[in-house]
């Protein structure tokens, strides 16, 4: 199966200097390598993606080989895809040999559903990329096995799909994922150095028979194309992987343009339409990836990206357009774009009991929750402030109670720049029929704090998606 990842790093680490590519594979060359990617290895906590193949078992043993003297904890996680009736016993072997090196490993199983046009590929790649961010404490750094004949059939594979300079750029050595760091320290290795480690160590390692499918993109190039590239060019591995990191650097110099760009028109989350009307439609597309890139979305193919710098931000003002992709879209609302996850439905209107004084925070759904804050100064009067609340969401045609008369909820949503899309999924806090508030965007005066409140007052925080 293939193997992959994305993300920036969140933290250079202390400047360390770069052990060259070995002509020998050893574990003192990769206890170099990982302090000149991470800094010290005193006291850190590492997690190897262990598939139980040769790549990752020789990572692991290097890794194990080094815990005394560098002083680190080490452990291993073996995702199960479940895809291929020998699954199980594979992962059986990866958790055995783990146990050798004296590691613990856990197995973590996952579902892989294809849907018609969806790549197998990619969807595995995504279930155990979601399956590891779930088990990453804080500051545990996670370890890939990818090596330098990897990057070749990544960098193959982006030529291939069109990429531009950022996936031409291929796997960086440093990354980012969830809440703390990805590294790839074998890049510079090419498997047949890794190979003979593991001969050398006498490691036993499994062969996972889905590598052999040449259905999946990754395992045709491997199988097929690339020894006949190597036949020719016997460094087309090196080679290629100077060229990603070339093609890495002059990335890095676009996205210090595209921030540049981005400065004007930001504005919170989103970006002005009318800042990005005044760059070039080639400035406008960096900008926009990099802007996309922040928000931690899968990039859009080169098409939906034209789509997005061109007749999206083009459109006339009060329409809504959106663009949509595999794991992202782009909606635009008045002057302004928003990039988010895929809108999910909207939530159920099944009536919720809040006891919120007992729990100050109600999850909404991903990303999404309710909060009542103490705050001296706060709008609300936690005295009279009705527990439990029930909170529904929009049906159409809610009236709000105001001091001298009523206000339409539309009204509201609109006045406070609401997009459409969202609207559905404001949460209203109710106590039997009478609306007592709208998120945080509006309260009813019987419950508003004023100067006559002695007692404890309070603000409501309404966690949204796209904040």
């Amino acid at each position: 199966m293939s193997r992959g990842g994305r993300a920036e790093p969140a933290r250079p680490p202390p400047p360390v200097a770069e052990p060259p590519p070995p002509r020998r594979f050893t574990a003192r060359w990769l206890a170099a390598r990982l302090r000149a990617l991470d800094g010290s290895l005193r006291g850190a906590r590492l997690c190897v993606a262990f598939s139980g193949g040769l790549d990752s078992t020789v990572l692991l043993a290097a890794l194990a080989s080094l815990r005394a003297r560098e002083g680190y904890v080490l452990r291993a996680l073996h995702v199960d895809h479940g895809l291929h009736p020998q699954s199980a016993r594979w992962a059986a072997a990866a958790r055995a040999q783990a146990r050798r090196l004296a590691v613990p490993c856990r197995v973590l199983r996952v579902q892989v559903r294809q849907q018609r046009g969806e790549s197998l590929e990619g969807l595995a790649r995504e279930a155990r990329y979601a399956a590891l961010r779930a088990q990453l404490a804080a500051g545990e750094r996670l370890l890939t096995a990818h090596h330098q004949d990897d990057q070749l059939e990544t960098v193959l594979l982006a030529l291939i799909r069109g990429s531009g300079v950022r996936g031409l750029a291929a796997m960086n050595a440093r990354g980012a994922i969830a809440h703390t760091r990805l590294l790839r320290p074998l890049l510079p290795v090419s498997r047949a150095q890794l190979e003979r480690f593991a001969r050398a160590h006498a490691l036993a390692w499994s062969e996972d028979l889905s590598n052999l499918d040449e259905r999946f993109d990754r395992n045709y190039l491997r199988r097929r194309v690339l020894p006949l590239l190597r036949e020719r060019w016997p460094a087309v591995a090196a080679t290629a992987s100077r060229s990603a990191a070339l093609l890495a650097e002059a990335q890095r110099l676009l996205e210090g343009v595209a921030r540049r760009a981005l400065e004007p028109a930001a504005d919170g989350a989103a970006l002005r339409v009318s800042a990005l009307r005044a760059l070039a439609p080639a400035e406008r597309r960096n900008a926009l990836q990099c802007w996309l890139a922040a928000r931690a979305l899968a990039p859009p193919d080169y098409r939906r990206l034209r789509e997005i710098a061109g007749p999206l931000i083009e459109a006339r003002a009060d329409a809504t357009p959106c663009v949509r992709w595999h794991g992202g879209e782009v909606r635009r609302h008045g002057d302004h774009l928003y990039a988010l996850p895929p809108v999910p439905a909207a939530p159920p209107r099944a009536l919720a009991r809040w006891d919120w004084k007992r729990s100050g925070w109600l999850a909404l759904g991903p990303g999404e929750a309710l909060g009542v804050v103490s705050d001296h100064h706060g709008d609300v009067d936690l005295a009279r402030l009705p527990c439990p609340l029930g909170v529904v969401f929009r049906d159409g045609g809610e009236r709000l109670q105001e001091a001298h008369g009523h206000m339409a909820l539309k009204d509201l949503l609109q006045a406070r720049g609401i997009a459409p899309w969202e609207r559905q999924r404001v949460p209203l806090l109710r106590r039997g029929t009478r609306i007592v508030a709208v998120a945080d965007l509006w309260l009813d005066p019987a419950f508003r704090a004023d100067a006559r409140t002695r007692g404890a007052r309070g603000r409501l925080r309404w966690r949204r998606r796209f904040d």
